[in-house]
C-alpha cells in the first residue's frame, strides 16, 4: 500500500506490471508517493486512469500524510518551487536546442573516426580521434540521460526510442539497465539500501558495502554505551 493525495492505493499486483519496474514503486511500500507520482508521470491524466481500480481508501483527517522524519514545511516549500517552475515554463524543452546537441554528437563521432581513415594512426591523429571519440562519448551519456528523463519529448515513446539509439547503438549500453537503475536512483535520491548508486563494490570501495554514516552511528552508540557504563561504575 500506498498514498498518493492522501488517497490510499494497493499496488500489490499492479507493481508487477508497472511500467517503471516494480523496485521502484515497492520502495515506498507504507509511505507517501505523492512527489514522486508528480516527478515521474508527465501526463498524470493517463496514469490516473489505472489507478482507479487500485483504490481502496484515504486517510484519517487526523493522519498526516507524509513521514515523521520529514518536515510539512519542507515539502510544501518543494512543492511550491516545483508548480513556480512549472509556471515560468522551465521545464518545457527547445527542440532545436537538442536538436543541435545530436547533430554535433554525430558529428564528433564521425570525425574521430575519419581521421583515423584519413591520417592513418600515428600518434598525433591517434590522440585527435581520440578526443573527439571521448567527447563525443560523455556528451552521449548526458543526452540519453535527458532521453531517459523523458525531458526532451512530451511523448515519453519518443524518448525512449531516442534513447535507445543513443545509449545502445552509440555507446554500446542497454537502456533498460540504465533507467532501471536510474529510477531507483531518483525515488529515493542518497536513500541507504535503495538507491543502487550507494551500493558500492567491496573490491572498489573500501567502506564496502557500509556507508560512512553507518560506522559513524555505530561507533557513536558504541561511545554512548562507554560513557553509559562509567557513569554507572563511578
Amino acid at each position: 500500500w500506498l498514498v498518493i493525495d492522501r488517497k490510499v492505493y494497493d499496488v500489490s499486483e499492479f507493481s508487477k506490471r508497472h511500467p517503471g519496474g516494480s523496485r521502484v514503486i515497492s520502495h515506498y511500500a507504507g509511505q507517501d508517493a505523492t512527489d514522486a507520482f508528480v516527478a515521474f508521470h508527465n501526463d498524470k491524466s493517463l496514469v490516473k486512469k489505472y489507478l482507479k481500480s487500485l483504490l481502496i481508501g484515504e486517510l484519517a483527517p487526523d493522519q498526516p500524510s507524509f513521514e515523521s522524519n520529514k518536515k510539512k514545511s519542507l515539502l510544501e516549500d518543494f512543492r511550491e518551487l516545483r508548480c513556480t517552475i512549472e509556471k515560468m515554463g522551465l521545464l518545457r524543452p527547445n527542440y532545436f536546442f537538442f536538436l543541435l546537441i545530436f547533430l554535433h554528437l554525430l558529428v564528433l563521432e564521425a570525425a574521430s573516426w575519419l581521421v583515423l581513415w584519413y591520417f592513418g594512426i600515428s600518434l598525433v591523429p591517434f590522440l585527435a580521434g581520440m578526443l573527439f571519440f571521448t567527447t563525443a562519448q560523455i556528451q552521449m551519456g548526458w543526452f540519453q540521460h535527458d532521453l531517459g528523463h523523458c525531458s526532451v519529448f512530451r511523448k515519453p515513446r519518443w524518448n525512449h526510442l531516442l534513447q535507445i539509439v543513443v545509449i545502445n547503438v552509440l555507446k554500446g549500453l542497454p537502456a533498460s539497465w540504465w533507467n532501471h537503475l536510474h529510477n531507483q536512483h531518483h525515488a529515493k535520491p542518497n536513500c541507504f539500501r535503495k538507491d543502487p548508486d550507494l551500493n558500492m563494490h567491496p573490491l572498489l570501495f573500501s567502506l564496502g558495502k557500509t556507508l560512512s554514516v553507518e560506522v559513524w552511528k555505530s561507533r557513536l552508540n558504541d561511545r554512548k554505551l562507554e560513557c553509559d557504563m562509567y557513569l554507572i561504575y563511578s
